[in-house]
């Protein structure tokens, strides 16, 4: 197997035909079809379905998209990288950042940073804190930006300053009594919209006061809580420093008064791996910067 035949493969995958694949990689269909066999037969299993009109992924085909992106995806990476080192101190930086950490990235540190090395490249891939690790595990990334909880074996791990999970709802709404705080009784009855790796957090808080909390909705990212928030949908449930400056002029939030219901942001790389000064020096910086929020 080589880049050549999964450049080949993406391409079917792609166009769905492997004639009008062939097409865009201008070459005759024959060929094409030939090395699609080959790599099937080298790999021993069924990439791909030959309908009477498209293609359709085996399990192993699906599989093999995935790697192969992956490995594009490096060899990308890595070009660029080393063309960079051409003009000396530079490099290219992977890092994986999720969506409720878009308040404090890039902050002044990161842009300290890119002063200091002024060829550098950022390569930001975007997930959730399972994903993020995912892709450190694979190779993807090279340092993470994450939130507790997450797992934790094999990685080196910065923590910021802990933070509270709060409720939170559009301007000019009146919900529970205390200016500042919310209690669990008090949200027992809101449509609530919460994180989905926060679920099983609440839901253990909750049962512990023996209240079923009316879930409207659950999603991934911290950002789609916010919008459903402001859109009149329900109480949005999110770690404080998701909310932005701009979230902050239409949502009004409160501290959730339960002490297991806290957070922290934290910059994760992985223990075993050799990295290079570039990334070093880069979490140095970061680490002190996350380290020292207010």
């Amino acid at each position: 197997m080589n880049l050549k035949q999964l450049k080949y493969f993406l391409m079917i995958v792609e166009e769905g035909r492997i004639t009008a694949a062939a097409k865009k990689l201008h070459i005759a269909q024959p060929p094409l079809s030939y090395q699609l066999r080959m790599l099937e037969e080298e790999l021993g299993v069924q990439l791909m379905k030959r309908g009477s009109r498209n293609i359709t992924l085996t399990p192993a085909g699906k599989l093999l998209k995935e790697r192969a992106e992956q490995i594009f995806s490096l060899t990308t990476s890595t070009t660029r990288e080393l063309e960079l080192y051409k003009k000396g101190n530079a490099g290219t930086l992977a890092i994986g950042t999720i969506s409720s950490s878009s308040t404090i990235i890039p902050d002044a540190s990161i842009a300290k940073f890119a002063e200091l090395y002024p060829n550098i490249q950022f390569d930001i891939h975007e997930g959730n804190s399972y994903e993020v690790i995912e892709m450190l595990d694979k190779g993807i990334i090279d340092v993470g930006i994450v939130r507790t909880p997450f797992r934790k074996s094999g990685l080196t791990v910065r923590y910021a300053k802990t933070e509270p999970i709060v409720a939170v709802f559009p301007m000019g709404e009146v919900i529970g009594k205390n200016k500042d705080i919310i209690s669990l009784k008090e949200l027992e009855r809101e449509p609530l919209i919460i994180y989905r790796r926060f679920n099983e957090l609440l839901q253990s808080v909750f049962e512990t006061e023996q209240i079923i909390p009316n879930i409207r909705c659950r999603n991934d990212d911290a950002r789609t809580t916010l919008n459903w928030t402001k859109a009149g949908l329900g109480v949005g449930v999110v770690p404080l420093s998701a909310l932005s400056f701009h979230d902050r002029k239409t949502l009004q939030y409160k501290a959730i008064n339960a002490k297991e219901l806290t957070t922290q942001m934290a910059v994760v790389w992985k223990t075993d791996r050799q990295h290079s000064a570039l990334t070093l020096d880069f979490i140095e910086a970061f680490a002190d910067s996350i380290e020292s929020i207010k």
